[in-house]
């Protein structure tokens, strides 16, 4: 590999095991995005590569070298902080400076390489602003221009766009990935946001307790969800327990709603999940759903219901196109087998 490869990480903290065995691989270009929840292990896998924490076991490579024993400062790697850790005494110039200045290169070279970034990240003319002035997009470009300044080997990220708002987040999230592809520039993004993550990354590895959970494209995780965690992350929550089972020479998805054709797969127990997106109203074929309408939320060109089914609450994405029904209102749903997915072997779908 000619990038970046972990092989089996793993760490703990006073007994505590952040990481368990992770593997993966970032090529040189590639833009990787670690996603999870809070304590999953992101900013302490960031920790390992950067080499401010070394690994109990397992190793690093960068290029096919194991990275074992070298000091941060000479992995040339960049880190750019979830708080931007700016420096409030120096302008943009000089901040943007740093890191060159740590390497001793002439004052012309540093002047020359702080206006080709600034001018990357569109602040040009911004060199003597005080950083307290400006405002929270201008302060995360100004962090992004310091670290891609030495043009670091690997770049990563974390956190980087957490303090923003909506809108300004994904306005910088598609300038982000425009910037580094421009900059063939390796990357790890950090983050909790999968609509961030999605934007940003060419693949994705999803993180839980220390371990990793399925790696793909944006495309392939939200599209066939290895795991019943990874499709709860991602917002779907219809589960339902299920068993695949062989009649008449047919296979069968059980489930507490009804059975359906679910041809090619072996038998088994497991969880099925049912995909926000894939019920329809006055369609009679597939799973048959009627509940209690809880909850209406107007979506856009979508409106997302609630259904209450026994014990039980399901939610749905239907087009506004489709007569859509109000609070209160009883509802049946046809649940087509293209929007069902089944986890063999798994008992429980809940994460904290």
């Amino acid at each position: 590999m000619d990038g970046l490869v972990l092989q089996r990480v793993s760490k703990s903290f006073e007994a505590k095991k952040v990481l368990e065995e992770v593997s993966f691989e970032v090529g040189l270009g590639e833009i990787v995005a670690l996603l999870g929840p809070s304590g999953c292990g992101k900013s302490t896998t960031l920790g390992l590569i950067a080499g401010l924490i070394e690994p109990d076991s397992g190793e690093i490579y960068w290029r096919g070298n194991s990275l074992r024993g070298i000091p941060p400062h000479q992995r040339h790697f960049g880190l750019m902080f979830q708080d931007l850790a700016l420096f409030p005494h120096l302008n943009v110039f000089e901040n943007v400076a740093f890191g060159l200045r740590l390497r001793r290169q002439p004052q012309t070279e540093v002047r020359k390489r702080v206006k080709e970034v600034l001018q990357l990240v569109n602040l040009t003319g911004f060199e003597d602003r005080d950083v307290a002035t400006l405002s929270g997009g201008e302060m995360q470009r100004v962090a992004l221009a310091r670290a891609i300044a030495p043009q670091p080997q690997l770049l990563m990220l974390d956190e980087p766009l957490a303090s923003l708002d909506r809108i300004l987040k994904d306005r910088l999230a598609v300038e982000l990935r425009q910037l580094l592809r421009q900059m063939n520039q390796t990357a790890i993004y950090v983050t909790h946001d999968q609509e961030e993550a999605f934007m940003v990354a060419d693949r994705v590895i999803l993180m839980n307790q220390g371990k990793v959970e399925q790696i793909g494209t944006p495309q392939e995780i939200f599209c066939s969800p290895s795991t019943p965690f990874v499709a709860e992350f991602l917002g779907m929550k219809n589960f339902v327990e299920g068993e695949v089972i062989y009649e008449d020479g047919e296979s069968w998805l059980v489930t507490p709603l009804g059975r359906i054709r679910f041809p090619n797969q072996p038998a088994g127990k497991g969880i099925a999940l049912i995909r926000p997106e894939g019920a329809t109203v006055d369609v009679h074929e597939g799973l048959q759903l009627m509940g209690r309408v809880t909850q209406k939320l107007f979506r856009g060109d979508h409106c997302q219901i609630e259904l209450q089914w026994g014990e039980k609450r399901f939610s749905f994405l239907l087009p506004c196109s489709q007569k859509t029904p109000n609070e209160g209102d009883t509802l049946c749903l046809s649940l087509s087998p293209r929007s069902v997915i089944f986890f063999r072997n798994h008992t429980s779908h809940s994460f904290t």
